[in-house]
């Protein structure tokens, strides 16, 4: 069987839209019956119904914040902001808060808890992303530990870890990470792929059978072009990612190749963030300047529809949701 992606790319036109009015909808969930589930910066998520229908779900019992300025929201993260999500056994959330550096639980009617907040003793940085393995052991991503994270971005500091959560408690299984982001398993949870943002790569573990992680390798090209954020694999093998800010949709193939399915980017701003990082100079406004129109700050997919064919994506700066059809079906994840 040839790769289905080779050769493939979006066209604009087949783009569509849904959800109106998001804030930072960072991740999407998308359940079976064509429901999803968008990060919401108000604090909790935002469900978005098959027929259109919107309801903000908002976290109750935490502190929340919205609103203010670039800067407040996005360079120095104030107040809450739900990053990464997964779903639980039993369907409700749990969040990766980038703005309040927790892992924090929400049931669907938003009754919620902090969950962690800190590991052995100190805070645990900018909480990235959360997902399940099949053991029922949960894996978080701490990018930076840096304040604000936008000094990450210029220093390259390899300050960003995995975290394993399991009965016997947490503990750091991965570090000296560099923009710890989106993690995901292969179809038999024997790797862990971990997107590394700020050097721009993909990393991955071997998975041994208590959580270690060995085996540390670069999967793919050292430099995939852009700042590598949300990943998932199709069932072919393909791991797509977006990068975000270059705002532009690519995979890694079985074999290594780099394929581009989807280019939104700014070229010029594209071009200037990318001296900046090359030269160790990135500040908050270039790369505010550099950005996309269809999904600006491009941040995660997410493959749905009842043939998991569907690709959602996520974005920092968005208030909608576009999506089109791939011709490989995304690889299930463990709720499905």
């Amino acid at each position: 069987m040839s790769n289905p992606l080779k050769g493939f790319t979006v066209d604009r036109a087949d783009i569509r839209f849904t959800g109106r009015d998001l804030q930072r909808p960072e991740c999407i969930l998308a359940e079976r019956d064509g429901t999803l589930w968008s990060a919401d910066a108000r604090g909790g998520v935002m469900r978005i119904a098959p027929d259109g229908s919107q309801e903000l779900i908002v976290q109750t019992g935490l502190e929340q914040v919205g609103g203010g300025s670039f800067e407040d929201r996005y360079v120095n993260t104030q107040g809450s902001l739900p990053n990464g999500l997964a779903f639980d056994a039993e369907g409700n959330f749990l969040i990766a808060n980038f703005g309040t550096d927790r892992l924090e639980f929400m049931r669907r009617n938003g009754e919620s808890k902090v969950l962690l907040d800190q590991i052995d003793g100190r805070p645990l940085g900018k909480a990235n992303f959360v997902t399940r393995d099949s053991k029922g052991r949960l894996w978080l991503t701490v990018t930076t530990q840096m304040i604000p994270w936008t000094d990450h971005v210029k220093t390259n500091s390899r300050d960003g870890y995995i975290a394993l959560i399991d009965d016997k408690g947490v503990r750091i299984v991965a570090d000296n990470l560099c923009g710890t982001n989106e993690l995901r398993f292969d179809a038999r949870e024997e790797w862990l792929y971990v997107a590394e943002t700020t050097s721009r790569n993909v990393t991955r573990f071997r998975v041994n059978d208590n959580g270690d992680l060995t085996n540390r390798e670069i999967y793919g090209p050292s430099n995939v072009g852009g700042f590598c954020d949300g990943i998932a694999f199709d069932v072919y093998g393909n791991l797509w990612s977006t990068l975000i800010m270059t705002d532009r949709l690519i995979a890694i193939t079985p074999e290594g190749d780099l394929l581009t399915i989807l280019d939104d980017g700014n070229p010029e701003k594209t071009a200037e963030l990318d001296r900046a990082w090359e030269e160790g100079r990135v500040t908050p406004d270039i790369m505010g300047a550099a950005t996309g129109t269809l999904c600006p700050w491009m941040a995660s997919l997410t493959f749905g529809g009842p043939d998991l064919k569907t690709v959602y994506l996520g974005s920092l700066r968005g208030d909608r949701i576009p999506y089109f059809r791939s011709p490989v079906a995304g690889l299930p994840l463990i709720y499905w």
